[in-house]
């Protein structure tokens, strides 16, 4: 096992694990970040993209391990390090932020309160899937009141065929919703 610093374009990421007989090197999320980078999971890919918002690598899952493939990225796309760029800077800082709605993220680029978020209007033109599944749903709660007599829940039944001993044809039955009293 050993290791070496590894030069991606113009972006080096130091310590990089190399372990004979494995074939793959072994980056860690920390490795990334100290290099400037930021790491963006989602499903069954990963993106490594820079503070521009260019994503410079995409990685997929197998075997519970993401795989880097540069060989592949260089060949079939040589100038993709400097052209593909995020889709709006919106989306960029919106992950940045952990997802953050939108009007938050104007009030703190118009009060300036993130140091190099740029003070333009970010808009929501489409659904994040990732704030979509990650959005809390109200349990259900069982008692819906706070206190005896608020909620009484009332069934008659009647008349009956046969009288009660004390003579009644009709039964009233209530419900105390917060005691569940009788």
């Amino acid at each position: 096992m050993g290791y070496e610093d590894y030069q991606i374009g113009n972006v080096t990421i130091s310590r990089v694990y190399y372990i004979e007989g494995l074939g793959h090197n072994l980056f860690f999320v920390g490795q990334f970040y100290d290099s400037n980078l930021e790491v963006v999971f989602r499903q069954h890919t990963c993106f490594i993209c820079n503070l521009e918002g260019v994503d410079p690598l995409t990685g997929s899952l197998g075997n519970n391990l993401f795989t880097l493939s540069f060989e592949d990225m260089m060949v079939s796309s040589p100038i993709f390090l400097l052209s593909k760029a995020s889709k709006t800077k919106s989306w960029l800082w919106h992950r940045r932020l952990s997802h953050l709605n939108f009007g938050a993220i104007n009030y703190l680029a118009r009060h300036d309160f993130v140091r190099g978020l740029p003070k333009l209007k970010f808009e929501k033109d489409h659904l994040c899937s990732a704030c979509a599944m990650g959005k809390p749903h109200k349990p259900k709660s069982e008692h819906t009141n706070q206190e005896k007599l608020y909620l009484l829940h009332m069934d008659l039944c009647g008349p009956m065929r046969v009288a009660s001993v004390n003579g009644k044809k009709y039964i009233l039955v209530i419900v105390d919703d917060y005691s569940r009293f009788t």
